[in-house]
């Protein structure tokens, strides 16, 4: 395709890959050259998607190419262990290998949300709360005021060393301890108002990305300037979306909100001293509104509403107008006003809460609202959801901007179209690599590109699925799962990571193997937080770790540290998650199988993501263990077997159970 110089694109990645201390992949080279004909293509006319598999390096995949970019270029991750990677080693070592060469432009910056910055001001003079009075965290005596006393003096300190001020990179903290020293978009003062303005760690972060030809963030922020309108990204040309799997959960949990009866009292109790009204009390009737609103989701059963009953409609209502009159009774901001902040917290605070109560009470068939189960530390709450994403990525970001997606498990059952179509790309738009053909004005082209992986999975990999179990019930793990594990990890001698539906079976596996195998350190996630259960799992390889979904996409442990997998079952949506049988429901009205398309794609995304858990490298061996029988006997089971890497397959105990010991270096 004109515009691309391959010569070119080829010499700055093998500088690139030398720099980084790696090797030649031709699936990085194939990889690099599509990315690079989808980005000289006219802007929105080809997209890409590309699996790359574990191994593939396809961060420098997608990034030489974006250097050589005429245009400024966004790249999106799912996670923050990416984010670091690209920030911290991939771009610096890249920028030194390339800089210099003909046609690139190395410039690069970090964007993110403004509540993920400290904010100075707040720090400084502080926000009055609920009762007017200033939070003083060096008056406050408990845990709480230690931490955010810590988290003011390393937010002076990245001031005085210009840093980034990012919640990243600050110490350890809760959320709670966070919301302390930052504030949201709408609680912010402004860079002209605020007499820290010119310090704002938020406004230089925008400030580096204006100047600059590549622009890293998230998901969550595409979504909110993309799809929600909202300016947060300067002007770019291209999009890489990168761990795309993840981009449709990631979008829809950035257009989610939530409403409690207790947020909305705070809301009116913090507005009452900046509200002056001639025609009533507008704080005080969002309190009452609340008190509504409560009695209305006490009277409620958690879950999905099929139909909102009349009472929580009621509620949402009248919270709804009461907002709107609060938020109109606010005084009028001045340009020479001097900036209060309690008060544009307030105003911020009321304005969020309209516009959440006016979706909720809008009933809308595009959204599904439901409520969730009261705990020890939370309320029931009301969240609000969108049905679909894949109407907003096709009209609000696809039709704008050449978008390339890329991970390692974009192939469900074998093929894109599942994942396309979730992102809103037609399957009957699919255009073979070099295409040109010409399309409807209105369509949106996109290229489908597995460049494979490096590893030879036949051999390094055996799927082991436990045809003789039970298949899984609802009461949880049984005996004979129990004693398949515990028989497992006995001939690997430890070196288990154990991915597991919930947090119960987790901890039931784990307590089981701590008893019959007690020579074994058996860790489970909850025992310490994730980065220390990671280390000690790393350390011995006499170690098993068991845990849920924070598991199974966020550890990467290579090496003799892990030789098996476990999978407790098939991981399918619970039949009552509100989203995803909703979503279902509607595939289902719309023709389709909701089955397939809902819960056995996304199980077969988690199943992918689970079993890349075994090999990282060329010299990893090991096992993953499914001890759900339907992976082999439901009809079902095919698709899900075909997202999986190519692993050596059986169902025979004792040949797996050799295998691991012959891996394990013990005896039977």
């Amino acid at each position: 395709m004109p515009g691309v110089d391959h010569e070119a694109l080829r010499a700055t990645l093998a500088a690139a890959v030398e720099a980084l201390g790696g090797s030649e992949r031709l699936g990085q080279i194939a990889m690099a050259e599509a990315v690079a004909e989808s980005m000289a293509a006219p802007s929105g006319r080809r997209h890409l998607l590309v699996q790359a598999g574990t191994g593939t390096g396809k961060s420098l995949g997608y990034l030489v190419p974006a250097l050589h970019h005429n245009k400024r270029v966004v790249v999106a991750t799912a996670t923050l262990a990416l984010q670091h990677q690209l920030v911290e080693r991939d771009l610096p070592r890249l920028s030194t290998a390339v800089e210099g060469r003909t046609g690139v432009d190395t410039s690069y910056a970090v964007l993110k949300g403004r509540s993920n910055y400290a904010c100075l001001h707040r720090i400084r003079e502080g926000v009055p709360d609920e009762q007017g009075e200033l939070i003083k965290a060096e008056a406050a005596l408990g845990a709480l005021g230690k931490k955010v006393l810590a988290l003011r003096e390393w937010a002076e300190g990245e001031a005085k060393a210009e840093g980034t001020g990012e919640k990243d990179a600050a110490p350890r903290h809760t959320d709670r301890e966070w919301r302390q020293v930052s504030v949201t978009a709408r609680e912010c003062l402004g860079a002209a108002k605020c007499p820290f303005g010119e310090e704002c760690f938020a406004e230089r972060a925008r400030e580096k990305a204006h100047r600059s030809h590549l622009i890293v963030t998230n998901h969550s922020l595409l979504a909110i300037d993309a799809i929600e309108g909202v300016p947060m990204i300067p002007d770019y040309d291209v999009v890489v979306i990168d761990e795309a799997h993840e981009l449709t959960a990631r979008v829809t949990q950035a257009a989610t909100d939530e409403l409690w009866a207790s947020e909305v009292e705070r809301a009116a109790r913090r507005s009452a001293r900046h509200v002056k009204s001639d025609s009533g009390d507008p704080a005080g009737d969002l309190e009452d509104a609340a008190g509504a609103l409560r009695a209305a989701i006490g009277e409620a059963r958690p879950g999905r509403f099929d139909a909102v009953p009349d009472d929580l409609a009621d509620a949402l209502s009248l919270v709804r107008d009461a907002a709107r009159a609060l938020a109109s009774a606010f005084p009028k901001a001045d340009a020479s006003d001097e900036a209060d902040a309690g008060l544009t917290q307030a105003k911020g605070n009321v304005q969020e809460l309209f516009a959440t109560a006016d979706r909720m009470a809008a009933n809308a068939d595009s959204d599904v609202l439901w409520l969730t189960e009261g705990t020890d530390r939370l309320p029931p709450r009301l969240c609000i959801a969108p049905l679909q994403v894949w109407g907003p990525l096709r009209d609000k970001l696809l039709a704008d901007k050449t978008v390339v997606m890329t991970s390692a498990t974009l192939m469900l059952g074998g093929d894109f179209t599942s994942v396309a179509t979730s992102v809103g790309l037609k399957a009957s738009e699919r255009v073979p690599l070099g295409s040109v053909e010409e399309m409807e004005d209105d369509a949106e082209p996109w290229v489908g590109l597995d460049v494979g992986s490096p590893f030879d999975y036949g051999k390094q990999s055996i799927l082991y699925v436990a045809r003789h179990l039970p298949q899984p019930g609802r009461d949880g793990l049984g005996t004979a799962q129990l004693d398949e594990i515990t028989e497992l990890v006995d001939a690997a001698d430890g070196r288990t990571l154990g991915l597991f539906s919930s947090r119960r079976a987790a901890e039931t596996a784990a307590d089981y193997v701590r008893e019959k195998l007690p020579h074994l350190t058996t860790l489970a996630q909850g025992d310490a937080q994730l980065p220390e259960l990671a280390r000690q799992f790393v350390e011995d390889p006499h170690t098993c770790l068991f845990g849920t979904l924070g598991l199974w996409q966020g550890l990467d442990v290579p090496g003799d540290t892990c030789q098996l997998v476990i999978i407790d079952r098939i991981p399918f949506p619970r039949p009552d998650d509100p989203l995803m049988s909703a979503r279902q429901k509607a595939a289902d009205q719309a023709g389709g199988n909701g089955f397939m398309q809902v819960a056995a794609t996304h199980a077969a995304l988690l199943l992918a993501q689970g079993s890349g858990r075994l090999i990282r490298t060329h010299e990893d061996r090991g096992v993953v263990a499914v001890l759900d029988p339907r992976l082999v006997t439901a009809r079902y089971g095919s698709f899900l077997k075909a997202s999986l890497p190519p692993m050596w397959t059986t169902t025979d105990p004792a040949v797996v159970r050799k295998a691991l010991t012959r891996l394990s270096g013990t005896t039977e």
